[in-house]
């Protein structure tokens, strides 16, 4: 694993979903009601939110992305026989609330205190994006928070991750992307950024064009990586 620090870094843009936020917090909410399936429906929602995306922009086709989860879901609920009253409804809203990653607030002070430009880049709506950094209070570390609806795509394309560029005002050169997603990362590689593949699943490498510069487990080795230093724990 190539641990040399990454040189130019002047701003860092992060994925929301796997990334800063645990998308399976939704679900462990309700493992009292899922039981033996809690895993299973974490991992077709997640997998079909996704697809869904996919297959909207190849068709060049855009719903919100409130309206895909919640379609994620109801496929996912019917798929794996899950039936409960008010189950539906109270995962959509523990979406909005999802909690961050125990490293989450630290690696974002250090970064910020490092004098780096910090930014989201997310599939979410705006309003979902908004409720989950005020849940996990992390409105301060941020200086923009940037939704596709902007744009009125999806990831993986190219326009999304010049959107980011644009509102930051930053040559591609100059900034980071950090995503859980490998085709994510792989896709902003792509692009011309500079990537750094937070692997937090333990996932294969994709079959895809570009490559992430850099590959972590969790955020909390990604400061040595930009600013030459860890955060400290604790």
């Amino acid at each position: 694993m190539n641990i040399e620090p990454l040189h130019g870094v002047k701003g860092c843009i992060f994925d929301a979903y796997g990334t800063l936020f645990d998308f399976a917090s939704a679900t462990r909410a309700c493992e009292d009601v899922l039981g033996d399936k809690l895993a299973p429906l974490t991992n077709l929602w997640r997998d079909k939110q996704l697809q869904y995306t996919w297959l909207l922009a190849a068709q060049e086709r855009h719903r919100d992305f409130y309206q895909v989860t919640a379609d994620a879901l109801d496929f996912s609920l019917e798929t794996l026989n899950v039936s409960s009253p008010g189950l539906r409804e109270k995962l959509l809203n523990l979406y909005l609330f999802l909690s961050p990653f125990p490293e989450v607030e630290g690696v974002l002070k250090h970064l910020k205190g490092a004098g780096l430009k910090l930014a989201i880049l997310s599939n979410g709506t705006q309003a979902m994006l908004d409720s989950a950094v005020r849940h996990a209070e992390l409105e301060g570390y941020f200086d923009a928070v940037l939704s596709v609806e902007a744009v009125g795509v999806f990831k993986p394309s190219p326009r999304v991750y010049q959107y980011a560029l644009d509102r930051l005002d930053m040559p591609v050169g100059a900034v980071t992307f950090q995503s859980s997603n490998g085709w994510d990362a792989h896709a902003a590689s792509a692009f011309g950024m500079k990537t750094i593949w937070c692997n937090r699943y333990g996932q294969r490498r994709e079959r895809l064009p570009g490559s992430p510069d850099r590959e972590i487990t969790t955020l909390s080795a990604m400061p040595s990586l930009v600013v030459g230093s860890e955060a400290p724990t604790g």
